[in-house]
């Protein structure tokens, strides 16, 4: 029988942020484990430590628990384990990859091994840390807003009209970070696809300035207090 999301979140909830972290990244099963983390387990840790630093131990305890005691597949099948996605490991390796992402985790804790702020470094970094952005940029700016909208600013509006102000307040947040990275336009071009983005900004905008036009658009409609048109 599945397990419910309650029992899910306590067992596993935790491991499977850390694994969802290494989805789409290469993994060596055959890494030194003196060598320190990944690229992967390090944007975890980094975003982690400065988020919710109290999920360190319970993501160290959970993956080091289920490296302990993997699951045969008869209770894979069944639901009542979590199941490790694939990530290009062979099952034999999984086991001694566990521990070693454990072990990370546990001298991260122990040393007090805090990675600086730093641009996001992987796809998982990118959505965990601007999740509303990727929201706003992943619902109402992929492909398919030449066929919903009219341009730009009507996507925009919609957004505005169907989105809670606490949540378009939450965006207007999160785009002066976004600002705060500094980045170039190309690597700024990158990191809007990375959010979901798949139209380019309207000319003659560059992505940038695109984004502030955005920004204080966006903070008047929060400002207003107005309530969104649908609950989001």
């Amino acid at each position: 029988m599945p397990m419910k999301p309650l029992e899910f979140d306590r067992r596993y909830g935790e491991l499977d942020q850390v694994i969802s972290a290494y989805l789409g990244r290469p993994v060596d099963g055959a890494e030194d484990a003196e060598e320190g983390p990944d690229e992967a387990l390090l944007a975890y840790l980094r975003h982690t430590w400065h988020t919710r630093p109290w999920a360190l131990g319970i993501a160290e305890q959970q993956v080091r628990e289920y490296a302990r005691n993997p699951p045969g597949r008869l209770r894979l099948s069944l639901g009542e384990f979590y199941p490790v996605p694939d990530v290009g490991l062979p099952e034999s390796m999984i086991q001694d990859w566990l521990f070693r992402i454990a072990d990370h985790l546990k001298g991260s804790i122990e040393d007090g091994a805090v990675p600086p702020p730093a641009v996001p470094r992987t796809h998982w970094e990118w959505r965990a840390r601007f999740p509303e952005l990727a929201q706003l940029l992943g619902g109402w700016f992929s492909q398919d807003m030449p066929d919903e909208f009219a341009d730009h600013d009507a996507a925009l509006g919609d957004y505005a009209r169907s989105t809670q102000p606490q949540l378009v307040a939450r965006a207007v947040g999160e785009l002066a970070e976004f600002l705060a990275l500094g980045l170039d336009e190309p690597d700024c071009v990158l990191a809007l696809a990375e959010l979901g983005m798949e139209v380019d900004p309207p000319a003659p905008y560059a992505p940038s300035s695109w984004l502030g036009l955005v920004s204080e658009r966006l903070a008047a409609r929060a400002d207003s207090g107005r309530p969104a048109d649908p609950e989001r």
